[in-house]
């Protein structure tokens, strides 16, 4: 997967806001694990799949690839 943008890893809290933001890429950060759980976290909630196309896409993306999973049940 190919970052784009610096994360950084701040002790905030992942919720739809900054997933989003994560994702989309006003809210900066620095680690790639925090790009991923922003990622995980939208597919958890379902919203990847109720967002502009492009997330539904990526989400399958890097499920596919193994850097995400489906939500557990």
């Amino acid at each position: 997967m190919e970052v784009k943008r610096h994360m950084k890893k701040d002790n905030v809290k992942i919720d739809n806001y900054h997933a989003i933001g994560i994702v989309e890429g006003f809210i900066e950060c620095e680690e790639e694990e925090t790009l991923i759980e922003a990622w995980q976290h939208l597919i958890d909630t379902g919203l990847a799949w109720t967002l502009q196309g492009w997330f539904g896409r990526e989400a399958s993306y890097l499920i596919e690839a193994g850097i995400c999973k489906y939500p557990e049940e």
